[in-house]
């Protein structure tokens, strides 16, 4: 075979690659990741970036595993994701708020994505991982939205920069409802005119709560926001 046709046979690779609808992002940053592209692409203009961190159960190496709740799950059973760019890490060893930028900045530099228009969203540990990457960054995340976790009180202040959205059900056993509360009140502390809400959702436990991925308000309401760079 010459060396023209590999050439187009490696360009045609590339190019079924990009229009995977979600494939694998392999070695190419600390943390391999699910990178879902919407069907419907505007090459003229760049995509919104929703980044979902999960939590302790889905940890490992097997990436398949993180479709088993949160954004990708919901796109799975018929839900309508917004267009946007899905990013689905994986960890085995909690969240480092370096290592998501990465990731972040990966995608940034290989798609057509909008750095303005960069979105986290993280349930039980992947709360706590969004909070802690929107606490380290905040100048990098447009809005973020925290389910049935919680976060470090030492990023309260740099998370008022940042919209966040706190949910928690109040019969959860896993993680209390009040680490939520306490990294909430915290943020009001620093600022009470923070863009930042706790919704406490009645009877919901720790796994119940995943139907909020199944739903189009935190979509909605993280997309109204946009980082003034």
């Amino acid at each position: 075979m010459n060396v023209r046709i590999l050439i187009v046979l490696a360009f045609l690779f590339q190019l079924v690659n990009l229009n995977a609808e979600t494939f694998p992002i392999r070695n190419k940053t600390y943390y391999n990741f699910l990178l879902h592209m919407p069907e419907t692409v505007d090459k003229t203009s760049s995509l919104p970036v929703i980044v979902f961190l999960h939590g302790k159960s889905l940890s490992g190496n097997n990436l398949d595993r993180v479709k088993r709740y949160g954004v990708l799950y919901a796109k799975e059973k018929g839900h309508q994701l917004p267009n946007a760019i899905i990013v689905a890490p994986q960890t085995n060893n909690g969240w480092n708020p370096d290592k998501v930028i990465e990731v972040i900045d990966y995608v940034l530099e290989n798609y057509n994505a909008d750095p303005t228009r960069i979105y986290v969203c993280g349930m039980s540990m992947g709360a706590y991982g969004t909070m802690h990457v929107a606490g380290k960054y905040p100048n990098r995340v447009a809005a973020a939205v925290a389910i049935c976790g919680g976060g470090n009180i030492n990023d309260a202040c740099n998370l008022t920069k940042v919209p966040m959205w706190i949910q928690h059900g109040s019969a959860d056993r896993a993680v209390p409802s009040s680490e939520s509360k306490k990294i909430y009140n915290a943020i009001k502390k620093c600022d009470q005119q923070a863009d930042t809400k706790l919704t406490i959702i009645k009877g919901g436990t720790h796994g119940s709560v995943e139907k909020l991925f199944h739903q189009d308000a935190i979509y909605d309401w993280m997309m109204k926001y946009t980082k003034v760079q």
